[in-house]
């Protein structure tokens, strides 16, 4: 350990964000023996309601659950959520579809949001040497001095807290970046897609049971926009509605409770009689932004760095925002133990670990809102498909395991995973390729041989 580091070694551990990544992070390094003081701009949400129309569910896999694992957590948080094991597809013409996501058994979970992050919180509450700060809002950061300036939302009055590090877990408009990007050398980019979401909700039916099946993710795929559906627990569904800002078919094409209804009967019938607040759902819940953040690199010296939406924000396509950060929480810890709580190591180590993975994983998820929104209709797309599970199913998964599942049912880096598919791919068309010369060569050897 630096001198520095030495000097800083009482101080606490600083975590602004009490969401999913700081939440998990904090638990992580609290049981590693560090004082740990987390600082929240919001209220408790254990005791204060949270507004509707905010991601209120989660599509948790193998990365997610392999850093719960880790601090013991991954079977009490998978109770609490409902196994998805593929695709449904809704065509416009009623008519269903179901795609598997892997192998038989494989599924990712839906969870809520809410329950997964009060129970980290409660978790990490309990270790005696981690704090929470909830209605405290950072309004500036020390770089260099490892210290954050915060504000108590109740009295107003502001102080200073010393730590050892500042880790920034405060989601994509972070503080504590913003504070970064002042800095030379601090490379920083956000790109906003042109289309948004609205949160809908398919209650139970009247005899209190899922009125779709719970088993799947539900998509209705109309090419340029998608209806998404997710179960909770409650046996309702979040739905969610991805659309063009502007344009023929768009969001400011739907002002009125008359032209929501006339656009469902048009492209969604078949939900109609599934979502009685239909009209209020859309008017009352906000439409949310989608936005993707790359920046470089995620330290600043030894005392500053940042992890999970902070640090690299996703669009919420391949339903890997949570995992990511979750793997981001886990990777740390372990960095923590390889270099022996040496910040000037481990802040580094992290940005150059983490940096290419979370770049690819953006690349992933905005190619999947295509695959979502359109591909899942095209039969070449579920030919192929049904190609990859068929391999994925008879060959070892050393040799051969399509994309998807290597990002949702691995823990191989997401930059590995695609340079894995891209290398299979190749294998595959020249296996093709052979094939057809092959097949080729024969035939013409038959009808030569017919001819003498």
């Amino acid at each position: 350990m630096n001198e520095a580091a030495m000097v800083r070694s009482d101080l606490p551990v600083i975590i602004v964000g009490a969401g999913l990544a700081g939440s998990l992070l904090a638990l992580f390094l609290a049981r590693r023996g560090y004082k740990v003081e987390v600082f929240e701009r919001r209220p408790d949400m254990r005791v204060t309601e949270i507004p509707a129309g905010r991601s209120i569910n989660l599509a948790l896999s193998t990365r997610g659950l392999t850093a719960l694992a880790a601090v013991g957590l991954d079977e009490a948080i998978a109770s609490l959520a409902i196994p998805m094991e593929g695709r449904m597809v809704h065509g416009l013409d009623g008519g269903l579809s179901f795609q598997p996501y892997g192998k038989p058994g494989q599924a990712i979970l839906s969870i809520s949001r809410q329950a997964i992050n009060e129970i980290l919180m409660d978790v990490s509450e309990h270790e005696r040497n981690t704090r929470f700060h909830f209605n405290h809002k950072c309004v500036d950061v020390d770089l260099d001095g490892a210290a954050v300036v915060v504000r108590d939302m109740a009295t107003d009055e502001t102080r200073t807290v010393q730590g050892q590090v500042v880790i920034g877990a405060d989601g994509a408009f972070s503080k504590v970046r913003r504070r970064m990007q002042r800095v030379g050398g601090f490379n920083y980019e956000q790109d906003f897609l042109p289309h948004s979401y609205k949160e809908l909700t398919i209650p139970p039916n009247h005899r209190g049971e899922f009125a779709l099946p719970p088993g799947a993710l539900h998509i209705w795929a109309r090419r340029d926009f998608m209806l998404i559906a997710l179960p909770n627990l409650d046996r309702s569904f979040t739905c969610t509605l991805f659309m063009s800002n502007e344009g023929a078919i768009s969001f400011e094409q739907l002002q009125s409770p008359y032209d929501v209804r006339r656009f469902f009967q048009n492209w969604f019938p078949d939900t109609l009689g599934l979502m009685p607040t239909l009209e209020e759902d859309f008017f009352d819940n906000p439409t949310g932004k989608l936005v993707t953040i790359r920046c470089q690199p995620y330290h600043h010296g030894d005392t500053t760095c940042l992890v999970g939406d902070a640090a690299h924000a996703v669009v919420p396509f391949f339903g890997q925002g949570m995992n990511a950060s979750f793997e981001d929480c886990r990777v740390f810890a372990e960095l923590v133990d390889i270099f022996g709580g040496d910040w000037a190591k481990v802040l580094p180590a992290f940005s150059t670990v983490r940096k290419p993975n979370a770049d690819a994983l953006a690349q992933l998820s905005l190619h999947n809102y295509i695959e979502m929104r359109s591909d899942v209709v095209d039969p070449l797309y579920k030919a192929r498909k049904k190609m990859d599970l068929f391999l994925y199913e008879h060959l070892p998964d050393e040799l051969y395991m399509p994309l998807y599942d290597m990002v949702t049912f691995s823990n191989i880096p997401y930059a590995q995973s695609i340079a894995r598919a891209e290398r299979q791919d190749r294998a595959l068309k020249i296996g093709a390729v052979t094939a057809l010369a092959l097949a080729g060569a024969g035939a013409a050897y038959w009808v030569n041989k017919r001819r003498q």
